[in-house]
């Protein structure tokens, strides 16, 4: 991966959408950089220079390396969900406090990141036992289908069919179908959009929907993108090999379920979809289009949140156990978490 590259543009990055926050870039994070100066100096190739196969090991290899401690959990129940073509997929519960049958609890519907390519409930174990600790909820963590053995849409699918699922069975399991929320970061972050679609046309009312940096756009031309295209992590050669191992050809790109901002095919009304709280980071590509989904929700109506935490990466949710600064984010996403399902 290429250095650290230092950029002073003539707005901040966290601000592009954001009349109200007029301050200059900050500095990457210390500990960011140090990150970033490791992997540069590791000389490992990327993932578009792998096989699927061998960025998904690689990946599973390398996620738990910065994480935070897991938290135990009173319950941790590793299941499979049937989908809609016949298959089962794998989840995972997560239970931190012993469920009530008098008080079903609240939970969170999870899909990781990994471009559609790379990881499992295993990469965000940690993250998702921190979500049911501090959140003080249920947690199901999706292993929706990866590509490019299970090209788009399977994974919307996937995760549209694991929030049903649960929804149907949510009393076997202590949950209150009632107080359903749904998250993810990243390639998760995208499939959360589209479920909370889904969700109410279908029905059912969700608490929230937790995305952090999600992807929303099927072409990489913000400025971000272009600012920020090698040196921090996420670099546009690995997003344009995500979507390559993802689509089935070119126009998928076009498909709403595939880019929630700027999808013409298919693209339903976003109004009334569940409140949504939103994080990016100052130093990722995909921040302005998170900023741009934000402001797509808040024009059809909808309650948004929109959080850019400033010298962050793409993955700095994963990096808490090297980046101190990376527990406020985490205590501010379980805190939106606990507001939206009423509790405390």
């Amino acid at each position: 991966m290429a250095g650290v590259r230092f950029l002073a543009p003539a707005f901040s990055i966290c601000g592009a959408f954001a009349p109200s926050n007029p301050h200059a870039p900050m500095p990457l994070n210390p500990k960011i950089e140090q990150v970033l100066d490791m992997i540069a100096r590791a000389r490992r190739p990327q993932y578009h220079q792998m096989s699927a196969q061998q960025a998904r090991a690689s990946y599973e290899k390398s996620a738990p390396i910065l994480e935070i401690a897991s938290a135990p959990m009173v319950t941790l129940d590793d299941l499979h969900i049937p989908v809609r073509d016949g298959a089962a997929i794998r989840a995972r519960l997560y239970q931190a406090v012993e469920p009530s049958w008098a008080e079903p609890a609240p939970a969170l519907v999870y899909f990781h990141g990994g471009g559609f390519t790379v990881g499992s409930v295993d990469t965000h174990d940690a993250l998702c036992r921190m979500f049911a600790r501090d959140g003080q909820c249920t947690v199901l963590s999706v292993d929706y289908r990866l590509a490019p053995e299970h090209k788009f849409p399977t994974a919307v699918d996937d995760a549209f069919d694991a929030l049903i699922w649960l929804h149907a069975h949510a009393a076997e399991y202590g949950v209150d179908a009632n107080r359903l929320a749904i998250g993810g970061d990243s390639a998760g972050g995208t499939l959360a959009t589209i479920c909370a679609v889904l969700a109410r046309d279908a029905g059912i009312r969700l608490a929230l929907q937790l995305l952090i940096y999600p992807g929303t756009t099927g072409y990489q031309n913000t400025v971000s993108h272009a600012r920020l295209a090698d040196g921090f992590l996420l670099t546009a050669d690995t997003i344009q090999w995500f979507f390559e191992q993802y689509v089935r050809d070119k126009s998928d790109r076009d498909d709403w379920r595939f880019a929630p901002l700027d999808g013409q095919r298919g693209a339903p009304d976003f109004r009334g979809v569940a409140p949504a709280w939103i994080a990016t980071a100052e130093y990722d590509p995909l921040s302005d289009e998170g900023q741009a989904y934000a402001e797509k929700l808040r024009a059809a109506g909808n309650r948004v949140t929109l959080k850019c935490y400033a010298g962050m990466i793409h993955e700095f949710f994963k990096m808490g156990g090297y980046v101190p600064e990376v527990a406020a984010a985490h205590a501010d996403a379980a805190a939106v978490l606990r507001r939206a399902f009423g509790i405390g």
